[in-house]
């Protein structure tokens, strides 16, 4: 007669809160990608006093010592807008944008201004032997110096707001939220991670060491395709320091 080993069996209350913790992911998940889309399908409107408050307020976090002049202002391009009315330059992410942007201003408010500082900060380049190849003299003197070696804070929130839309709707994003959201993802998780994207965008731009701004493109699908490995591991959590609990606690 073979003997088989005993097999305790799973606790049926333990059993019955990890379904229903699961299902609480599933659904929001699913809820949060709702939530999330319809502010990016919501334009901004001049018209809309709440959005007007809002972009009011992404100025004084970033700027508080500052005073905006006029709400039609080229100050508005010291903070990495286009132009002189930022509502245009929402036209990609709708409302995501300006709620992601204003949560960093006012959540991470000295991270922040930093990397706000550091976006418009030009910076000295060594000289590489490969580079004086393909550079004159007299272009180098104009680039080694080039304020486009460094980027446009707003613009770049916005685009990362498009890099953190995508990895959620692909689904790239529920290991990191069933780490750090136990009882169910919000909207507050998908901005901490906002956040993290951005400030660990502006990391590693200075790292891969672009030449000027031309190359956005090819550093941000670098650090896309890394994000995405770093979120293949089953235990991965984007930004543990946030969790559930912490949103649930500030209601």
């Amino acid at each position: 007669m073979i003997e088989l080993d005993y097999v305790a069996p799973f606790p049926p209350l333990r059993l019955g809160v990890s379904l229903q913790a699961c299902l609480l992911q599933i659904v929001g998940y699913r809820n949060l990608i709702a939530e999330v889309e319809k502010l990016r399908r919501e334009p901004y409107d001049s018209e809309n006093s709440q959005h007007e408050e809002m972009l009011l307020k992404l100025w004084k976090c970033l700027k508080p010592n500052s005073p905006l002049k006029a709400r039609i202002s080229k100050q508005w391009c010291e903070i990495g807008f286009q132009g002189d009315d930022p509502k245009t330059d929402f036209r990609g992410m709708g409302l995501l944008g300006l709620y992601n942007l204003v949560y960093f201003a006012e959540w991470e408010t000295e991270i922040a201004q930093q990397v706000l500082s550091d976006s418009l900060q030009p910076r000295y380049r060594e000289v590489t032997k490969k580079e004086i190849s393909q550079f004159s003299k007299a272009d180098w003197e104009k680039k080694k110096f080039d304020k486009a070696i460094g980027y446009s804070f707003a613009i770049v929130g916005i685009n990362i707001t498009d890099l953190a839309y995508n990895l959620l709707v692909s689904g790239a994003l529920k290991t990191h939220f069933y780490n750090v959201a136990p009882e169910a993802p919000t909207l507050t998780h998908f901005q901490q991670t906002f956040c993290y994207l951005m400030h660990e965008f502006h990391k590693f731009w200075i790292e891969e060491d672009p030449l000027d701004i031309m190359e956005f493109n090819r550093v941000r699908e670098k650090f896309h395709k890394r994000i995405l490995k770093q979120l293949q591991n089953p235990e991965m959590a984007l930004c543990p320091h946030f969790a559930a609990s912490e949103s649930l606690i500030n209601m």
